[in-house]
This record gives structure tokens, sequence and C-alpha cells, in this order.
């Protein structure tokens, strides 16, 4: 049993819970995510690991509620109990100095995106984030964003907050300006795609986070697999990241597509 100390909304359907986890804090890095159960009986949610608190034996979850077990997670309160929090898993990000890196997270993605950045920062890089959404209430994690990059841009749908338009606008205009030597994608699979391959036109090595198709986390059930580079991969265990470049994004979102 987990423990929720803390719990904050950012919008209707998304949730941060800050909750006890002690080795797990201690353990995890950045990439690495855990799998949680509401309840005995609950479905096992695969969560990626946005912070941690080692001192105080605390991760930080940020959840969308999509379905009966995250609304049932979304809904804990501070004091009540997740029953299971297992982790860390998958593979924790390559992080080492590359130079200028671009790190492009849309929506819920942030989230995830978040410690990644604080990696690529604390290795040496230049960090320049684009954060994005449909609206100024889906940009998440702004001022902790802010902490650990030299630049951010947001961007929004509907212009209500930054810049009016989609991610890969405000990563042309960096893209266009200056040399950067690796970028770090997470997002919907359709943002991915196309970051990608704006990514792969300016010849800018890049990874992508797929932690969204994951469903039992051990690579048992077979759900996660995709295809890399023309091979199966399971993203559980061999990932949540991969190179963007490689990835079948379009078979990809079929099988999202088909277990909605």
């Amino acid at each position: 049993m987990n423990k929720v100390v803390s719990k904050e909304q950012f919008s209707a359907n998304v949730t941060k819970l800050v909750v006890e986890a002690p080795l797990i804090a201690k353990a995890r890095r950045a990439g690495h995510f855990v799998i949680v159960r509401a309840g005995e009986k609950g479905e096992r949610i695969p969560l990626t690991i946005a912070d941690s608190d080692p001192k105080a034996g605390t991760i930080t979850l940020v959840i969308q509620s999509v379905g009966d077990s995250t609304r049932k997670i979304c809904a804990l309160e501070p004091g009540e109990f997740l029953h299971d929090v297992v982790g860390p898993l998958g593979q924790a990000t390559h992080i080492e100095k590359y130079g200028t890196v671009l790190c492009a997270g849309g929506g819920v993605g942030t989230a995830p995106l978040l410690p990644i950045i604080r990696a690529m920062k604390e290795a040496g890089n230049r960090v320049i984030s684009v954060l994005a959404g449909r609206t100024k209430d889906l940009i998440i994690l702004e001022d902790e964003v802010r902490a650990s990059s030299d630049e951010v841009i947001i961007m929004t749908d509907d212009g209500s907050y930054g810049n009016k338009g989609v991610v890969t606008v405000g990563m042309e205009e960096v893209l266009k300006r200056e040399k950067v030597d690796y970028c770090v994608t997470i997002g919907p699979a359709i943002m991915m795609k196309f970051c990608a391959l704006l990514t792969k036109k300016y010849e800018v090595p890049t990874e992508a986070s797929l932690n969204a198709i994951m469903v039992d986390g051990t690579g048992m059930c077979g759900a996660c697999r995709v295809t890399v580079g023309g091979k199966i991969r399971f993203v559980c265990v061999e990932g949540p990241e991969f190179n963007a470049h490689e990835i079948d994004f379009d078979e990809l979102m079929m099988r999202l597509k088909g277990a909605q």
C-alpha cells in the first residue's frame, strides 16, 4: 500500500499525485515508469515517473483520466492509498552531453519529459523545450520545465497562450535558426510522428517515448509490441524510448486506435 501525500488538479482530466514509494524514489532514473493499481482487483496502469524526492521517499505521477481505472486513481485524496506501486521499470533514458538538446512535449507528455529535461541540463547540455497543448489549460509543469531549460517555447492550437500553432511550428523555429544536436519528443503518437518527420529533414537524431501503448509493464502480454527499424520490439521491457526515425508510427496509431 502506498499513501497519497498530496494532490493537484492540473485540469478536469489531468491530476498530479505525490505518492510514498521510498525504494522507487531512490532507484528511479529519467525514463523509468511504474505499474499502479488502485485496488486489489484493479487494472494495471503503467505511469512514467515525473519526479521523485529520495529524501522524502516520494514519487510524482501525472495521470490523465481516460477510463474507470485512471478515474479511480485520480479520485484518491491525500491520506488514501494506492494498492500497488511497482518499479522502477523499463530502460532509463540515455543521458550524455550532446550540445543543444531540443525537448518537445505535448499535453501530459510534458510529465515524463520533465525528468529528461532535468537530466539533460545536469549533463551540461543547452536545453530548449517546446511545450504544446490544444489550449492554455493543457500546458502543464511550465514552471518546472523553465527551471531546467535555457529557453521555453509555448504553443497552443487556439492561440490562448504562447504562440498559436502545433508543436512542430515551435520546433522548426529553433531548427531554422541554430544547430540542434539531439531531440527528445513525448506526446500523442500523431504528434511524435510529425516531430520525427521534421527532425529527420534536419538530420537531428531523435528519441520518442511510446509509453502510451504499454499495458502490463513486463512484456508478457505482448500488447506493447511495435515495429522499430523493421523489427518487433516490446516497449515496456526494451523501451519506452526508441529512435523516432525508425518507428512505424502508422502501425502504432492503428494499434492504439484498435485498443480504444
